[in-house]
């Protein structure tokens, strides 16, 4: 259902794309959002550019992304007014009620105006919001928990409004102790406990963006930047552009995504990476902003600010993860729809079967009996069963280097049992070093290398990288290449120095009709060593071999070991040739490998193992796996990896880890697990305390249900079911 305020949120682009960042405001620029960006909890489909109530479930908007200098809610400042402003009324109505018949201050009939006048403010001020919200509810055709409160309450205070002013209307048996019987008491202690219920939720709720928070403030403030003329300057983070020379001194945190130009220090990156050891840095090293630099001054360019840089990118993952709804909630959604409709109609049979059939005043218990059922199955906990655990969840993965992308991933990863891994820079470092240089006869050693670098210059391949930083090391002039072609997963083709260059492996060989048996022998024998061998071929001929090797990272095997541990059932697909790629799959203990696969052929494989009833997950980190990981029931992306791999997957893990699969499966156990038994108490809640506020048990025990009991039940229900959801922030 689309509303006209409905707003969606800026994307977040590349600061070299924008042409004047330093308009941008700081916590905009760090966050990647528009911050004044507003959406529901339950319902994040609902987006709008200014605060209000949601027009189908009538909670309060939050912010898209909490600000880390905000002050209080102003809900939760104005409920907190309303509260306790009127607590006091609510004591003396309540006390009146229960006591005033034997204290005998008043006669009875002038104790129900003086209750009506100590009422009037509790439900139509302090209530008041609850009442809006059940007439928006109506109006949007959404009936929910603000429908049910709005209704048992104006009940029990239209009924006893009237028996104050015009008692001669009711007949004879609502007459109790002198007066018509009135339940202004019932009104005034719904609106109290509703307020307080609201206060509790709110407070819990504030807790589930601290992780959101904690990201924001790892950012510094201001940068000092090196101007053309070396002079330096403190400027906010905001104005600092693509391309700026940044001075970090030692002891503060790089300032914006970059790379070291001048300078060696270690730089802890324990913040995002959740690596413990410092990373030594030198010129032509990354950085991530956020992080500390520990020991050395450091000149840095930065290539990626505002919302291009990593910690935005976390920060607006994890905003958009912990706004997004679970499987499991729209079913919940679609049950408490139908189960609001099911309530008033629980409440209507329950007036006319106390009316008929109940002892004296039989009217006046059917009436108190059906606001008992109206307050208690409030379906408030079942709408927040679900989104609570999911907030939670997001935010506590964060922490430990795991960004869920929506709530369907942490739903589904507990369930997948077949993994297909890609392996450069997956299973392996992904920062593989150049090896050796094999050329046909007549082929110079230096230009076959000066070919492929110039070709390679244009691909983002950790491979190609290789290969470029070994010509510049060799001080080689390098071309631009002209028609730069790739993603086909295969290799590269394009033109360089007027000639028609290709880089790839065998299959792209085949395909281009360039025949590769001279140097089979030597490439058979780098693939045995582990190595991946590209062929170039220059206008159809093949000209040599170039042999890059990447190590296995140092955590893959005992990750590997994890997941086998678990179940998961492990196949290695990747673009290299099938020889290296059996080399490190037998060293790994991989019995499935597959090599020289296009990324239409991992796409197929994801597609051929979910047609043979497995859930499906795929690890990768290049533009080569975005198909597979996109189709997957969970796509897992290395953080070190492609902008482009990140965007198609479900998961990404920060520091490139596979360890990170494990905790991610652990924490989607422990948070499925936490949503049922959320969803498990509210469903046994509603089961247990409709029938009882019906008066069921009346004639048996002689036991009925006050509404104000009831409305402390329900908020209380409420409140067991967020602080449920909080015990996932101390899953391991």
């Amino acid at each position: 259902m689309k509303h006209e305020h409905e707003a969606q949120p800026a994307q977040a682009g590349h600061a070299h794309h924008a042409q004047h960042p330093q308009e941008a405001a700081p916590e905009a620029a760090k966050a990647g959002v528009v911050a004044a960006v507003y959406t529901c909890p339950m319902h994040p489909e609902i987006r709008q550019d200014h605060p209000g109530n949601c027009p189908k479930c009538g909670m309060t908007l939050e912010p898209l992304l909490p600000e880390l200098d905000e002050q209080e809610s102003p809900e939760l400042v104005d409920f907190q007014r309303r509260f306790w402003w009127t607590l006091p009324l609510t004591v003396v109505v309540t006390v009146l009620a229960m006591f005033g018949h034997r204290l005998q201050w008043f006669e009875m009939s002038t104790q129900s105006w003086i209750e009506l006048v100590l009422t009037l403010p509790v439900v139509l001020w302090a209530g008041w919001p609850f009442f809006k919200r059940g007439l928006q509810s109506l109006l949007n055709r959404s009936p929910n928990m603000w429908t049910l409160i709005a209704m048992g309450t104006g009940a029990a205070f239209a009924y006893s409004v009237v028996a104050t002013l015009a008692p001669q209307v009711f007949p004879a048996s609502f007459i109790a102790m002198g007066r018509v019987a009135v339940y202004f008491e019932a009104a005034a202690v719904i609106v109290s406990l509703t307020l307080l219920g609201q206060l509790l939720e709110l407070k819990a709720r504030s807790q589930t963006s601290a992780a959101i928070k904690s990201l924001l403030g790892l950012a510094p403030k201001t940068a000092r930047r090196i101007d053309a003329q070396g002079v330096e300057s403190d400027v906010p983070l905001s104005h600092v552009h693509v391309g700026d020379l940044l001075r970090v001194r030692p002891g503060e945190k790089v300032p914006v995504d970059g790379v070291v130009v001048e300078g060696r220090s270690a730089v802890d990156e324990a913040m995002l990476t959740g690596e413990p050891v410092p990373v030594v840095k030198v010129p032509g090293d990354p950085l991530i902003g956020a992080t500390l630099n520990t020991n050395g001054a450091l000149v840095m360019r930065s290539e990626r600010v505002g919302a291009a840089t990593m910690l935005a990118q976390i920060v607006q993952m994890v905003a958009q993860a912990q706004r997004s709804r679970a499987p499991m909630q729209r079913m919940a959604d679609r049950v408490a729809g139908y189960f609001v409709v099911a309530v008033v109609g629980t409440a209507v049979l329950t007036l006319l079967a106390w009316g008929w059939l109940g002892p004296e005043p039989s009217w006046v218990y059917g009436m108190v009996n059906a606001v008992a059922v109206l307050i208690i199955a409030c379906p408030c906990a079942l709408g927040l069963a679900t989104p609570m655990s999911i907030m939670v969840a997001t935010g506590r993965g964060a922490t430990r280097g795991v960004l869920f992308r929506d709530a369907a991933a942490i739903e589904n990863l507990r369930k997948v049992d077949t993994l297909i891994i890609d392996k450069t820079g997956t299973l392996t470092e992904g920062r593989p070093g150049f090896d050796r240089l094999v050329p046909v006869p007549g082929v110079d050693e230096t230009e076959l290398l000066r070919l492929a670098a110039s070709l390679d210059q244009g691909s983002e391949h950790p491979l190609a990288d290789a290969i470029v930083r070994a010509a510049r090391e060799r001080g080689l002039v390098l071309s631009e290449p002209e028609g730069f072609e790739s993603g086909s997963g295969i290799g590269v083709r394009g033109r360089v120095g007027g000639r028609s260059l290709a880089l790839g492996n065998t299959a792209l060989m085949e395909q281009l009709g360039v025949a590769v048996d001279a140097l089979l022998p030597q490439a058979e024998a780098l693939r045995a060593e582990g190595a991946s061998v590209m062929h170039l071929a220059a206008d159809g001929r093949l000209l040599g071999l170039l042999a890059v090797s990447d190590p296995v990272k140092a955590s893959t095997p005992e990750a590997l070991a994890a997941l086998r541990a678990a179940g998961v059932r492990i196949v290695m697909a990747t673009g290299d040739g099938l020889t290296t790629a059996r080399a490190v799959g037998a060293r790994l203990g991989i019995d499935e490998v597959l090599g020289e696969v296009k990324p239409a052929d991992k796409l197929a494989l994801v597609a051929r193992l979910q047609a043979e009833g497995r859930v499906v997950a795929m690890a990768g980190d290049g533009i080569n796996d975005a198909p597979a990981l996109a189709k997957a029931d969970v796509g897992i992306a290395m953080g070190t990896g492609t902008d482009v791999a990140m965007n198609s997957a479900q998961l990404t893990l920060v520091k490139g880890d596979l360890r990170g699969i494990s905790t991610a499966r652990a924490l989607s156990e422990a948070t499925v697990g936490n949503m049922k038994q959320n969803l498990m108490f509210a469903f046994v809640y509603n089961a247990l305390g409709i029938p009882v506020a019906a008066g069921l048990l009346y004639p048996f025990t002689g036991w009925l249900l006050s509404p104000m009991i009831a409305a402390l039940a329900m908020s209380l229900s409420s409140a067991s079911v967020i602080t449920n959801a909080l015990r996932l922030r101390r899953t391991d």
